[in-house]
């Protein structure tokens, strides 16, 4: 019996990135791209309408920000996993990002490598942060962190 596709929301104000992040995902068949949003206020109800498995949620968005997108989504849909996908490298706010309930960080120069071993960490429960920022990986927090 075929398994359901993960069904992926993406949220990111700049359009050439989404169309970027919707060609890696085409080439996987257990994804299913279910809506784009372009700022953080959209997001939190399309999530609340769409109930998607993951969210690929940029920090930097209009209107609301990727991080309260977060917290608010966090509450109408919690079963829902969220990866930030962003060019954010500060320790406190990969913090602040993870601190509401999402399950990676994953920088955008790092997408072409690292995307899908994100998404296929999370979706198996385990917590993703790029290879770009291991520093932030402290010792009270358990990371898949890919290496070079």
């Amino acid at each position: 019996m075929p398994v359901a596709p993960v069904r992926v929301l993406l949220v990111d104000d700049f359009a050439p990135w989404r169309h970027y992040v919707r060609s890696m995902l085409r080439g996987h068949v257990e994804v299913q791209l279910i809506g784009e949003e372009a700022d953080g206020l959209e997001a939190v109800q399309k999530a609340s309408d769409l109930k998607p498995d993951l969210i690929l949620l940029d920090i930097a968005l209009p209107k609301l920000d990727g991080i309260a997108a977060a917290k608010q989504t966090r509450q109408t849909v919690p079963d829902t996993k969220i990866v930030f996908l962003t060019m954010n490298r500060d320790p406190d706010v990969v913090h602040a990002a993870l601190d509401p309930g999402a399950k990676g960080y994953l920088l955008k120069a790092e997408a072409g490598r690292e995307l899908w071993l994100a998404i296929k960490a999370v979706l198996q429960g385990k917590q993703f942060v790029s290879s770009g920022l291991i520093d932030c990986a402290t010792s009270s927090r358990s990371f898949e962190v890919v290496s070079n």
